[in-house]
């Protein structure tokens, strides 16, 4: 009867475990940057896998080199939002958590998008006059009252 109770236990122990790894999450964050790619995949378990263009700027070179950052996302309420991101360019906020493992059934990535926060664009004001073109005065030479022409 005591072998039972303990197996039961450590069943629930084992299954809680389990159960924490594939719902629970390690670490949780935002990017930004434009999606470059989204994709439905999986054969029995659907998720969306994208792409995520940070930009950004390469100090050793002083150019610009993009940074890509893969992504997973299995919330049918965000979907919309990133297809709505990747069809119009816009720059986004990606919130994201990172699980402890990957599970296949899970994505293809750790990072999983729980919301998307769209940027504001700064607003260029309309009804301001635009800047008059300054006409550009040749300088002059000053002349020399001191001197006289007269040569004798």
């Amino acid at each position: 009867m005591k072998l039972r109770i303990y197996l039961i236990i450590l069943l629930l122990l084992v299954l809680g475990i389990l159960y924490y790894l594939t719902a629970g999450y390690y670490s949780k964050g935002e990017r930004a940057g434009t999606i470059s790619k989204l994709s439905e995949r999986g054969y029995v378990f659907k998720t969306f896998e994208g792409v995520l263009n940070e930009g950004g700027y390469s100090g050793e070179t002083g150019t610009l080199t993009p940074r890509y950052w893969d992504f997973s996302c299995k919330l049918d309420s965000v979907t919309p939002k990133l297809q709505k991101a990747l069809k119009t360019g816009e720059r986004v906020t990606l919130k994201f958590r990172e699980k402890f493992f990957r599970f296949p059934w899970n994505g293809d990535t750790k990072y999983f998008i729980v919301d998307v926060e769209f940027l504001t664009q700064p607003e260029v004001p309309t009804n301001l006059p635009l800047p008059q073109p300054q006409q550009q005065v040749a300088p002059t030479t000053p002349v020399d009252t001191t001197k006289s022409d007269s040569t004798l």
